[in-house]
């Protein structure tokens, strides 16, 4: 009798662990279910939709964010350089290419909650369309350090792991037909602070 029950116990134990754990799983990692991936960026373009799939939903009741509809933009997200490493805030990065049509975008560093990281000085980890130097074929260059750097200096600070979000508002490549052309700029990685 006693056996019975314990092994019960087990067995409950081991299916609401398992399932608990999968279902974490599925909501951490970026490329989950409906994501589409472009280079090193990874959205999710149903995630403000009535179409949106479960596990969607319980990341954005999870992190607390407020999803962007469809007509309204999109958010894409990197965790890795254009080599496969994960992007560390300890290194120094280069973001080069050009950019999708739209009418503004964004780009911040962040950390694991996809928060802006703190730079603990007055000058964010974000800059935007409307401040940024662009090169003769409108390709933009955005370099990533904790030191300054001339031209198009995005601020980042501290150690572990960092994000860059990209997000483009009011813009075509949020409908389904406007992401079969579109190509996002490159993450590389220049160097890291020993």
């Amino acid at each position: 009798m006693l056996k019975n029950a314990f092994l019960m116990l087990l067995s409950l134990a081991i299916a609401i662990g398992g399932g608990g754990a999968s279902v974490w799983y599925a909501l951490k990692i970026q490329d989950g279910v409906g994501a589409i991936r472009i280079g090193q960026w990874t959205a999710f373009p149903d995630i403000g939709t009535p179409a949106a799939d479960p596990y969607s939903k319980a990341r954005v009741a999870r992190e607390g964010v407020l999803a962007l509809g469809r007509a309204e933009g999109l958010s894409f997200v990197a965790e890795n350089d254009a080599a496969g490493d994960q992007l560390k805030r300890e290194c120094s990065y280069r973001i080069e290419g050009g950019f999708p049509t739209a009418r503004f975008w964004t780009l911040y560093a962040a950390d694991q909650s996809l928060g802006v990281v703190e730079t603990g000085k007055p000058r964010l980890a974000a800059l935007q369309s409307y401040e940024v130097l662009r090169q003769a074929d409108n390709s933009v260059v955005i370099s990533v350090s904790h030191h300054p750097m001339p031209g198009n200096w995005l601020l980042t600070d501290g150690s572990g792991r960092m994000y860059f979000v990209l997000t483009f508002y009011d813009t075509p490549i949020a409908s389904s037909t406007g992401l079969s052309d579109v190509s996002l700029p490159r993450i590389v990685k220049a160097g890291c602070d020993a």
